[in-house]
């Protein structure tokens, strides 16, 4: 049996080198891992307490937190802007924290990775993304990382997913997210 794995991706940018590291994952994929690359983070409104209510969540919301409610596991891919975290990304973390205590990412493993063009490769932001992750209830896999610095260089002109040093470490992240849903579901 697969482990269902949502990724997120933090920018909507077209062409977004996040987006394509995303793309790697589900193409390089290891045996025991699915992942599900969602898509319509842009669609779903800033979080609001007041448009939260059973039966007439915005549509966007809902579709997302059926997609994480599906998922064993989520794969966070995280940009750095201007110090931390997309509010996109952000704004998806706090729709899945609701229901207070019972949202889509209660108890179930979270990673966070990313790239970024500073010589870092986004480690404040991915470091924010942890943060917000594990408060929203998630069991944020403190230990599993990859922060690819260089982005606009390094992605210049070849796809994440024809990096073979990207590729191996990648994968590697994507076994350590199978191997510890499987033994926390165990």
């Amino acid at each position: 049996m697969s482990v269902r794995i949502l990724a997120l991706v933090g920018s909507l940018r077209a062409g977004s080198h996040n987006r394509q590291l995303a793309e790697a994952a589900v193409k390089h994929a290891p045996a025991g891992a699915d992942i599900e690359l969602f898509e319509g983070l842009a669609d779903v409104p800033f979080y609001n307490e007041d448009t939260d209510i059973e039966g007439s969540v915005p549509a966007a919301a809902a579709r997302l937190r059926e997609a994480a409610g599906q998922a064993d596991a989520f794969l966070l891919f995280s940009p750095e802007y201007n110090g931390t975290m997309p509010a996109v990304l952000k704004n998806a973390i706090d729709w899945l924290s609701r229901p207070y205590g019972a949202g889509a990412l209660s108890g179930k493993p979270v990673a966070v990775v990313g790239t970024a063009f500073g010589q870092y490769g986004g480690v404040w932001a991915q470091d924010d993304v942890r943060k917000a992750a594990g408060i929203a209830g998630g069991a944020v896999l403190a230990d599993v990382k990859l922060s690819i610095p260089g982005s606009v260089t390094r992605f210049a002109e070849l796809h994440p997913a024809d990096d073979a040093e990207v590729v191996t470490q990648l994968t590697e992240v994507l076994r350590q997210v199978a191997e510890q849903t499987t033994a926390a579901a165990a």
